[in-house]
């Protein structure tokens, strides 16, 4: 089983649960239509992976998300995470109508920070990501359609979460191609504090 780190301890989830079309701009910016119940979709323990790869049969694009980490009944843990999307390949799937896991659910297309406890799920929290150094995407629960609790609702309402299953919470505009060999710096806030950062170069 493939694990991600939470306060030092190594946890593998069951699953990854991941909200679509979360944020206005970014439904926007791929010309998709504002949904009118909120979209869902998993990525197996398989899809967890340490690098980011630009390529794997075509272009790979980046989606940075708020990431929660579920225990005890609860989001108790916070960090950030790279969705990651065969975006040509998911474009001819909805053409057709059809699921999007070969796009989004394949293995290596999950990459997380580490998970840091926290005491509240609040829209202090704040994420971003550079690109080089250059501001790319920004996002918080302020933006976001359906807000953390929401989300939990709806996923409880149809599916059981486990201890430390990840519900990803959907990306704000800015998204685009990896590049090899580019810089994604990737930064969690809360009350203004660095929580964690994800820093990697694109192979």
């Amino acid at each position: 089983m493939k694990t991600v780190l939470w306060q030092g301890e190594q946890i593998a989830p069951s699953k990854i649960v991941c909200v679509g079309r979360n944020y206005v701009e970014h439904i926007h910016e791929l010309n998709n239509e504002v949904p009118e119940e909120m979209v869902l979709f998993c990525k197996p323990n398989s899809a967890i992976c340490n690098d980011l790869i630009a390529h794997r049969g075509e272009a790979i694009h980046y989606e940075l998300e708020l990431c929660l980490l579920f225990d005890g009944e609860r989001f108790c843990a916070v960090g950030v995470g790279f969705d990651l999307t065969k975006r040509a390949q998911q474009s001819r799937l909805k053409q057709q109508g059809l699921p999007w896991e070969r796009a989004k659910a394949f293995d290596g297309s999950a990459v997380f920070s580490e998970f840091v406890s926290v005491d509240a799920i609040d829209d202090t929290l704040m994420f971003a990501l550079e690109v080089d150094g250059q501001a790319r995407q920004r996002g918080n629960i302020e933006l976001m359609i359906s807000a953390p609790e929401k989300i939990l609702t709806e996923i409880q309402s149809f599916m059981t979460l486990q201890a430390g299953d990840i519900v990803m919470t959907g990306t704000p505009k800015g998204v685009g191609a990896l590049v090899a060999g580019s810089r994604y710096l990737a930064c969690l806030y809360q009350h203004h504090t660095l929580l964690c950062e994800l820093d990697l170069t694109a192979q």
